[in-house]
């Protein structure tokens, strides 16, 4: 017969860990506790409320459907209370808000933009955890979490990845592609730079040095776009790293493939100009993961919201945008990416 009595906290709170990970031994190691005292406390939570709350199966368990049904009410009551004693213990602090984003992504675009959003609120405290390893779903666990230490758990995180990672409130920042970049010197110099395939003159700069067969890097896959088949792109310099290969298209080393938003400096100070605005897309995209314990602080949810909106920005310009604010550009910035595409394959020589 069940009990008009509530349950008890800890009790419920068993339940929501084993009906979630749905393991009552992952339960207990979660909790600090024993197997036996998971099942001690379910099994008098289940008399207590009169109604069985697990199926038990040979491989493994089930919910039942009046489980199955309070479960979310459960989780979001529990968060409502992981707030409120957040709320106590950061009364008269400053807002502190956690960002897990890609060295490369933090430094070209996120940090140089960072006045615009600490200008409107001063008085948030943010750190930005940087990694110059590329974040990927494949590094984070089902909840979207990265593998950092509790004290730096962070709010927001910045995925690059294949597709959105896993997450319940995932939002796309942005799609990226890479055209080449040179210093203007190089497009000047002779032989001249008027087709894709005039790039067998000069020193083509690689920056994914993760990749042995350079048959299928992104050189070789632009070439191949933009209907070159004079120039062998497996030659060249190889750099560590993308931001290498930029840094030595900046000091007219040779040209490289990078993306306009992560070199805007260098193109608006004049280091690089962009060669052909023939845009290959890059199969993966950048995301925006914001933590279930926190969507709801308002200085994640202001810089969330920030986020996507310095990204629509530049999301609404192409190569050749970009291109119309170079000086002399080799191929008319009134002409679109494919429109380049095609008078570029038409100069091809015979």
């Amino acid at each position: 017969m069940a009990s008009p009595r509530n349950p008890s906290f800890n009790s419920l709170r068993m339940f929501e860990a084993v009906a979630r990970l749905r393991s009552f031994r992952k339960a207990a190691d979660e909790l600090f506790v024993t197997p036996a005292a998971v099942t001690h406390q379910i099994k008098a939570l289940e008399d207590q409320l009169g109604i069985a709350l697990f199926v038990r199966l040979s491989h493994g368990i089930e919910l039942t459907p009046p489980a199955e049904a309070a479960l979310p009410r459960l989780q979001q009551g529990f968060e409502t209370v992981s707030q409120a004693v957040r709320e106590l213990r950061d009364f008269g602090q400053s807002p502190r808000l956690t960002i897990s984003v890609t060295s490369t992504l933090a430094s070209r675009w996120m940090v140089p933009r960072l006045e615009s959003f600490l200008s409107k609120h001063p008085g948030v405290d943010v750190r930005i955890l940087a990694s110059r390893q590329i974040i990927d779903a494949s590094d984070y666990n089902h909840d979207g979490d990265s593998h950092t230490t509790p004290s730096q758990s962070p709010d927001i995180e910045i995925h690059f990845s294949n597709g959105p990672p896993p997450g319940e409130y995932v939002d796309p920042l942005f799609s990226v592609y890479v055209v080449p970049m040179c210093h203007p010197r190089l497009i000047e110099a002779s032989p001249r730079l008027l087709t894709p395939d005039d790039l067998r003159h000069r020193t083509l700069l690689h920056g994914d040095s993760s990749l042995s067969d350079r048959e299928q890097s992104g050189w070789a896959k632009w070439l191949k776009h933009a209907g070159a088949t004079m120039v062998d792109p497996r030659r060249g310099l190889q750099l560590d790293h993308s931001t290498l290969a930029l840094e030595a298209a900046a000091d007219g080393l040779g040209v490289t493939l990078a993306m306009p938003m992560l070199a805007s400096q260098e193109l608006a100070e004049g280091k690089v100009r962009i060669l052909f605005p023939i845009e290959l897309p890059i199969t993966k995209s950048y995301f925006v993961v914001t933590s279930r314990s926190a969507i709801h602080r308002p200085e994640v949810s202001a810089f969330r919201n920030w986020l996507l909106e310095e990204a629509r920005k530049d999301s609404e310009r192409s190569a050749s945008t970009y291109v119309a604010t170079a000086a002399n550009p080799p191929i008319s910035s009134s002409e679109g990416p494919i429109a380049a595409k095609k008078k570029a394959t038409k100069r091809r020589p015979e």
